[in-house]
């Protein structure tokens, strides 16, 4: 009864006129950005942050959140009808969607993806809402020691499912827990690493990093590539499924939402882990499987299903426990910062209209997404015949303006500037920015509860080993380290003996 009653509450926050305005609001910037090939929900986050600053901090994370799901519907709308994955989860799309439009069934696929995505949406939701309270309870049971050893093994996952080398990886995890502790420590009130700069005395900035890594960088690496978009010139055709279209995707719309649901919860998981994992499950248990590469609709059904679905479950541990699964989790728990609000299993009694507000409006949010998506697929598919270089300039003042507005520092706009070159650098040299971005968050919060840990075993290292459920966590994140190292390990000894013989 309290779920309903809760939940109630939470639907009242979020159809208020202001809530409902910013939740259609990141809809549709969601899905224009998804649309656009590589721009992203991360990128797209980054440079709007300091919108946020001025909106009441439930308004701003119903916004953000709109962005990060309304992404994964635009996605699949240019994956299916041009090849052209707009986001990362969509790539698997192309593989069936677009054979699909091929054929003569584009709408069909379009209507599946928007259908499977707004059913995964709304179970997640209802996980979300119904298995928030109860981690949020258990996490309430965890002590110092237990926090840190959670982090860790959040810090740990999330290099280890990076894309590329895992010791590249944990290099930007180390370097992003690194400039966490720039800045004037909290206890002794000592200036850490500023090397003399006055404006570090408060560490560096959040928005800085975030826009420079994800958004100026992202902004170069578009104007290296050549633009060669062909905009589609034959017609969607019916968006009405068949029969024995309706029946095939049933099975797939739910095997890709349970994948999703469990796979957005892990750290370093997400949308486009999900989306991969689901094919890969599409192709082998499918009765069709045999048409797989021909246009299958399962392969469109349990992908979009998944992606969607993983989108909304990662917000648990962002509510109930305060860490980030992935890079866009990291950037919610900064705007969370920024408004003055620390997230993690307080945030149910602390923050309720947050909470509640923010579950409801994921629901209201991809109603207005299958609403909105498919009338308006013509208009969607004409935006990518913009050039980027008309784009581009505007997205770039609007990221000085928005970085100095801030507080009205110059020097927080040359941050972001040197962030920016920095992650253009790290896209060349192909170390990832989200591992780095997850560091930097989860650095201080690590930093803290190893403190405490520590004062209150009395020095005592050995408190990580005696609490069971730090020892467990130490214990999974060891285990996935060594299990993701030994393939590098072997190839390595392999290497060296070829080479001495």
């Amino acid at each position: 009864m309290d779920l309903v009653t809760n939940l109630a509450h939470g639907f009242g926050v979020a159809l208020t006129l202001n809530n409902l305005l910013f939740c259609f609001i990141g809809c549709i910037i969601g899905t224009a950005i998804g649309v656009l090939p590589g721009i992203g929900p991360v990128a797209t986050i980054s440079l709007l942050l300091p919108i946020t600053f001025g909106q009441p901090a439930t308004t701003a994370i119903i916004m953000l959140a709109g962005i990060y799901y309304g992404a994964q519907y635009g996605g699949s709308t240019t994956a299916i009808l041009l090849n052209l994955p707009g986001e990362v989860s969509s790539v698997v799309t192309t593989l069936e969607g677009y054979k699909m439009a091929r054929n003569g069934r584009a709408g069909a696929a379009l209507t599946i993806a928007a259908v499977g995505s707004f059913f995964a949406g709304t179970v997640a939701t209802i996980l979300v809402a119904a298995s928030g309270p109860l981690l949020t309870q258990v996490a309430l049971s965890f002590g110092p020691a237990d926090y840190f050893s959670l982090m860790f093994l959040g810090l740990v996952i999330s290099a280890v499912l990076a894309q590329g080398s895992v010791v590249k990886s944990i290099a930007m995890v180390v370097f992003g827990v690194s400039l966490g502790m720039v800045g004037t420590d909290v206890q002794t009130g000592q200036q850490r690493f500023t090397f003399g700069i006055p404006e570090l005395s408060d560490g560096v900035g959040f928005v800085s990093i975030a826009m420079g890594m994800f958004g100026i960088a992202e902004i170069i690496l578009n104007l290296e590539r050549p633009e060669a978009r062909s905009v589609m010139s034959g017609k969607v055709g019916s968006l009405m499924m068949t029969r024995e279209e309706v029946r095939r995707s049933i099975p797939s719309v739910l095997r890709g939402t349970a994948v999703g649901s469990i796979l957005g919860i892990l750290p370093g998981g997400g949308a486009a882990l999900s989306s991969f994992g689901s094919y890969m499950m599409e192709r082998k248990l499918s009765k069709y499987r045999h048409q797989f590469g021909s246009g299958a609709i399962e392969g469109v059904a349990g992908p979009e299903s998944a992606n969607n679905a993983a989108s909304q479950t990662s917000f648990i541990p962002l509510l109930t426990l305060g860490i980030p699964a992935n890079a866009v989790m990291a950037l919610m728990v900064g705007a969370l910062i920024i408004q003055g609000i620390q997230p993690g299993p307080r945030m149910v009694e602390a923050q309720p209209d947050l909470f509640w507000g923010l579950i409801a409006s994921m629901w209201i949010g991809n109603l207005m997404l299958l609403v909105i998506n498919l009338p308006m697929v013509g208009m969607w598919v004409k935006l990518l015949a913009v050039p980027y270089r008309h784009m581009y300039p505007s997205i770039m003042i609007f990221c000085a303006i928005g970085v100095y507005s801030l507080q009205n520092n110059v020097f927080d706009v040359y941050q972001t500037v040197v962030f920016g070159i920095f992650g253009y650098l790290c896209s060349k040299l192909r170390l990832e920015g989200a591992p780095m971005l997850i560091g930097f968050v989860l650095g201080p919060m690590m930093e803290e509860h190893l403190r405490r840990a520590m004062l209150l075993s009395r020095g005592d290292p050995m408190v990580f080993i005696e609490r069971p459920i730090s020892a467990t966590m130490l214990g999974i994140a060891a285990v996935a380290l060594v299990a993701m190292l030994l393939p590098n390990i072997r190839k390595g000894k392999d290497a060296a003996l070829a080479e001495g013989g």
